[in-house]
């Protein structure tokens, strides 16, 4: 039988209180600056000088700004940087808009194709409604933003730039959205009326062309070719006639994309270590590249991400951002804010228990750039975000140990930093990954948390 909370348990509780002068200040504390500001620990900005042993120049940040594309900023920067240095080219970007385009173009494909696949199962089915609830939107991961530049290339930011709806997504989102959940209602009857493959396809492609005006009309038309035109830092000038976004691509950034691998940290009973898993209905690209994590345990990982550091790269890497954070001071410190001692209560959880209780998933991507290693084991990491040059040192944010360990769970490695057995095991595990369910906190980062 459920018990009521009585008066009597009430009136034990302010006992306990009265017995604590200590708590009157806290809630003095509390109530006028607020949780946060009444638990900040000092010590953070103290420990977290923007100082490190290794550490990559790459330059001012990008600024996402009321968009969800952290995944495709942070990948998008991590080429860049390769770029500006060999060609020697101070502040180049790539465009955003342009992969943001294809990405949402693609996805509606992939919703249309995952509702056909799915619609003989009903409206109230979990998987059903999950696919409905949101149809396409600005997250994502880095296997997906690979299939977009393998299928469509990339071109410079001065080519496709921003718009007000790539800048500013929720008005884009929501008429795709509306859509998407209007056509696939009536896919899902032409399926269950038993209407013809071809048929179904042909009114596919009719919708598929409302959306790629929807695009066009808010985004831009993205480029088939282009003039590059550029002067270096020496005041050469270079330039490209009639170059498409795919030869741009492999003349200007030449990464061999399938190198790069996605490694994750969940500690979950559901993960074992040295496994590669897929997340099911995660994705954009058709018949393209598909989501892929090897999951590790935190001390491999890290090892790998340094190696990439000193071998002179920078890392794409997945967080919970929102978690012991400090945007305006642009600090990442698990001691940031001490709750614990201000009420008197123990907040404590694993890593493992934050992923399955919904305490903590990733919601933002960025790029570590740099690490303080003191007698070789790191003590700090840089991280450049694309959030503008107002937060943190102009962007860039200071990252602890501590909180590497807690709410760092994805990073994107060369394969050539892995040992040989580690490459056979995602070389083998990526035959037939494990399959997450949809809402597994793996692949929280296709949501718009930005």
């Amino acid at each position: 039988m459920a018990k009521e909370i009585t008066s009597e348990t009430v009136a034990a509780f302010d006992q306990d209180l009265a017995a604590h002068p200590a708590f009157k200040v806290a809630a003095r504390a509390t109530q006028k600056n607020g949780i946060f500001p009444a638990s900040q620990n000092p010590e953070s900005t103290i420990n977290l000088t923007p100082t490190f042993s290794v550490e990559i120049e790459t330059g001012k940040v990008a600024d996402q700004k009321q968009s969800g594309r952290c995944w495709m900023f942070s990948a998008l920067n991590t080429m860049r940087h390769a770029l500006q240095k060999n060609f020697k080219i101070k502040g180049f970007e790539l465009s955003q808009n342009y992969t943001n385009f294809w990405d949402k173009f693609e996805k509606s494909n992939w919703f249309f194709e995952n509702v056909i696949s799915s619609a003989d199962k009903p409206l109230g089915d979990r998987k059903v409604a999950f696919l409905f609830a949101t149809p396409q939107q600005d997250g994502g991961q880095w296997d997906m933003l690979c299939g977009l530049i393998q299928k469509y290339g990339i071109v410079p930011k001065e080519v496709m730039p921003e718009t007000a709806n790539s800048q500013n997504s929720s008005a884009l989102n929501d008429t795709l959205n509306t859509l998407l959940r209007k056509d696939g209602l009536a896919l899902r009857r032409l399926v269950q009326e038993k209407t013809s493959a071809d048929k179904i396809e042909a009114n596919k492609k009719a919708m598929l062309n409302d959306v790629y005006r929807i695009l066009t009309i808010s985004l831009g038309v993205p480029p088939k070719k282009f003039d590059f035109e550029y002067r270096d830092d020496d005041h050469q000038y270079h330039r490209d006639a009639a170059i498409t976004p795919q030869d741009f691509f492999k003349k200007y950034v030449g990464w061999n994309l399938p190198d790069y691998i996605s490694t994750i940290n969940s500690p979950t009973d559901d993960k074992p270590f040295h496994k590669v898993f897929s997340v099911e209905y995660l994705g954009n690209v058709v018949n393209g590249r598909q989501v892929r994590h090897l999951n590790l345990p935190i001390d491999e990982m890290k090892a790998l991400v340094i190696k990439q550091l000193q071998a002179g790269e920078t890392v794409w890497f997945g967080s919970n951002v929102v978690k012991d954070s400090e945007r305006r001071a642009g600090l990442l410190d698990t001691a940031l804010y001490k709750r614990d001692e201000l009420f008197d209560v123990d907040f404590t959880m694993s890593k493992g228990e934050k992923l399955d209780a919904g305490e903590s998933m990733m919601d933002h991507a960025m790029v570590i750039t740099g690490v303080d290693l003191v007698d070789g084991k790191p003590t700090k990491w840089k991280v450049e975000n694309s959030w503008g040059e107002k937060p943190g040192f102009k962007g860039y944010f200071v990252m602890s140990d501590g909180w590497f360990d807690e709410f760092v769970y994805q990073a994107v490695i060369n394969k050539k930093y892995l040992s040989d057995d580690l490459r056979k095991t995602f070389e083998e595990g990526s035959k037939s990954p494990i399959q997450l369910l949809p809402w597994d906190p793996m692949g929280a980062l296709a949501k718009d948390f930005d």
